[in-house]
């Protein structure tokens, strides 16, 4: 998910980081009925500046209730930094769940493992617009060689910068990651009341290019058997790049070390930084702060001039749940709200990038603010491992407590990597 992946301040840090979280959950929790009316329940994520997101959702919403009479969608926007103990509760108690979701690709496996998602295998195969879909994009709701729902889109991030703020100060655009640290602190020091860059204790997706980048990887293996690659002097080195970012000659740790993704795009949007590293996802709400017009993206910069620095390969999925009672209706809808038109007008909406390739490349171009996003996607991304043990490591704040642990100075990265590489053995481990 990223998605995927928003986070919020330090005092809440448990529970927002909770937001890959696969609930523990019965798997015997099917239903084996296929009611044709009735009320769908259908979740949402809130997302930064949502209502765009809800006038698309409520067309096709109409739409999909005027060609089913005595059908009615109640649809609920839920916060991210809570969804994880309200999939718990749902998975736990079918009369609470609801029929439709939008999930987390990285919330997969362990939704999967849990019992919660409906195997939607031969549906999608019969979905006229489903052969469009990118390969990696539906990798991401495979399990095992079946399908637990409809890719919704993918996002990846990239270097927002302010284009008047790097004029007046006379700065070039960062093409490699220790230009990027210099660039960032010659802001705050020009400027003390920006952030030269922000970047955020809790921003785990944000951090992650720093690793990558380095050629460290979150793990190695493939399948059920995964161990953890963050101790390794690559990773290491990835890790110490992104957390000297965080002083009082860049972002402050007081401030800086709870902040996750949409904290720092919110402050980007806000005019209180000179560089942010966010999402394709975070174009509509950087459109409506400050800095309209005042700024541009490229991709985030790699180790070497010129190079693209791996991106987290987010996006969100949308999956019926196996306790619905109205099958038929659910993966209809579900299909509906993924599909070629919904996504085009998202986009257009939301910045949302499709997982269609054929409206990927129409709304590229169309709209230039695309372009960076798409080349870092062609540049090469990475994911999490696809592993159920991942939600708990997510949730368990492992990497999160990693990093802060070194921007506070409580551990330094051999000691606080080597502490997070344990948690995330012994996660892999649990996990069978």
């Amino acid at each position: 998910m990223n998605l995927s992946v928003r986070f919020a301040g330090l005092t809440a840090l448990a529970a927002l980081l909770a937001t890959a979280c696969a609930p523990q959950a019965s798997s015997n929790s099917s239903s084996d009925k296929d009611e044709k009316t009735g009320t769908l329940r259908v979740w949402l994520f809130q997302e930064v500046g949502n209502a765009p997101k809800q006038k698309v959702v409520d067309s096709v919403v109409a739409g999909f209730e005027k060609a089913h009479q005595g059908t009615k969608v109640d649809v609920e926007y839920i916060p991210v930094d809570t969804r994880a103990q309200r999939v718990k509760a749902a998975f736990n108690d079918p009369a609470s769940a609801p029929d439709v979701m939008e999930y987390g690709n990285t919330d997969t496996a362990g939704y999967v493992k849990d019992g919660g998602l409906l195997d939607v295998t031969e549906e999608f195969g019969d979905w006229g617009e489903a052969k469009d879909t990118d390969p990696t994009a539906k990798q991401s709701v495979t399990v095992d060689g079946k399908l637990y729902g409809a890719p919704f889109y993918v996002g990846v991030r990239a270097l927002y910068y302010r284009t008047d703020v790097f004029k007046e100060l006379g700065l070039s655009v960062p093409r490699t990651m220790d230009e990027l640290a210099s660039t960032a602190r010659a802001i705050r020091a020009a400027k003390p009341e920006l952030y030269g860059l922000v970047v955020g204790g809790a921003y785990t997706y944000g951090a992650m290019p720093f690793v990558w980048a380095n050629g460290g990887e979150l793990a190695n293996g493939k399948s059920g058997s995964y161990a953890s690659g963050i101790d390794s002097p690559q990773a290491r080195k990835g890790i110490k790049a992104y957390t000297s970012l965080f002083g009082d000659d860049n972002c402050p740790a007081a401030k800086c070390a709870g902040m996750g993704g949409n904290d720092t795009i919110s402050a980007f949007a806000a005019g209180k930084a000179g560089m942010a590293i966010g999402g394709d996802f975070s174009h509509t709400a950087v459109e409506a702060g400050k800095v309209k017009g005042t700024y541009a993206v490229v991709p985030l910069p790699g180790v070497k001039p010129g190079s693209i620095a791996p991106a987290f390969a987010g996006g969100n999925n949308i999956g019926v749940l196996k306790s619905t009672s109205h099958r038929t209706l659910a993966v209809e809808l579900m299909e509906q709200l993924a599909s070629k038109k919904t996504q085009s007008e998202l986009f257009d909406a939301m910045g949302f990038l499709p997982t269609f390739t054929d409206v990927r490349q129409q709304v590229a171009r169309q709209e230039p603010f695309v372009k960076p996003f798409v080349r870092t996607l062609a540049a090469g991304t990475k994911f999490v491992p696809a592993s159920p043990a991942w939600a708990q490591i997510d949730s368990s704040l492992v990497l999160p407590t990693m990093f802060q642990e070194v921007i506070s100075g409580k551990k330094d990265v051999t000691k606080a990597s080597d502490d997070a590489a344990k948690k995330m053995n012994d996660a892999f481990g649990s996990a069978g």
